[in-house]
C-alpha cells in the first residue's frame, strides 16, 4: 500500500478489533443521509458484529446483504466492530476485467474503511480504489467522503 494515511487508519481499525473495549450490542441499525451536490439520500444501514466464532460479521444497506458474489464481483465484509463510542466496518470488493462500449478495463478492486462516531452520528468512509473501471473513471487512490446518521431503535 502506497498510501501511509491509509496505512494507520487501516491499523487503527484492526487494533480497534482486538483491544475494543464494552461492545455494547451485535447489531446497530442506523438511518443515514448522503448529499452529494444537489442530491441527497437517505438509506438503512444495519451493522452486525459476528454473534459467535462460526459466524461472520454483516452488514445491510437498506436490507441488502453487502456480502456479494455475482459476475459483477465479489465483496466480502472483512470485519464489525461495534464499542460503546464508534461503530466501524472493513469492506473488500473485487472487480474482473470487463468490457463495456467497446472500453476494455482491468480488473480492480476497492477498499472500504467505514467508521460512525455513536455519539455524533458522523460517518466518515475512506475508500481506496486500485485499478477496474472505477479506477479508470474515478482515479486511483484513496477518496473520503462524510454522511450524516441517526441510531434507530
Amino acid at each position: 500500500m502506497k498510501n501511509p494515511s491509509f496505512c494507520r487508519l487501516l491499523l487503527m481499525v484492526l487494533l480497534q478489533l482486538f483491544f475494543a473495549s464494552e461492545i455494547l450490542a451485535n447489531t446497530l441499525t442506523l438511518m443515514c443521509t448522503r448529499t452529494e451536490r444537489d442530491f441527497s439520500e437517505t438509506y438503512e444501514l444495519k451493522i452486525q458484529s459476528a454473534s459467535s466464532a462460526n459466524s461472520s460479521p454483516k452488514v445491510y444497506l437498506d436490507g441488502r446483504d453487502l456480502d456479494v458474489v455475482g459476475s459483477e464481483g465479489r465483496q466480502f465484509v472483512k470485519n464489525v466492530t461495534i464499542t460503546k463510542q464508534k461503530a466501524s466496518y472493513l469492506l473488500s470488493t473485487q472487480f474482473d476485467a470487463e468490457v463495456l462500449e467497446g472500453i476494455s478495463y482491468s480488473a480492480g478492486s476497492v477498499t472500504s474503511i467505514v467508521m460512525i462516531d455513536r455519539e455524533t452520528g458522523k460517518l466518515r468512509k475512506l475508500d481506496t480504489i486500485q485499478g477496474g473501471i472505477l479506477g479508470a473513471n474515478l482515479g486511483d487512490g484513496t477518496k473520503s467522503y462524510e454522511e450524516q446518521c441517526v441510531a434507530r431503535p
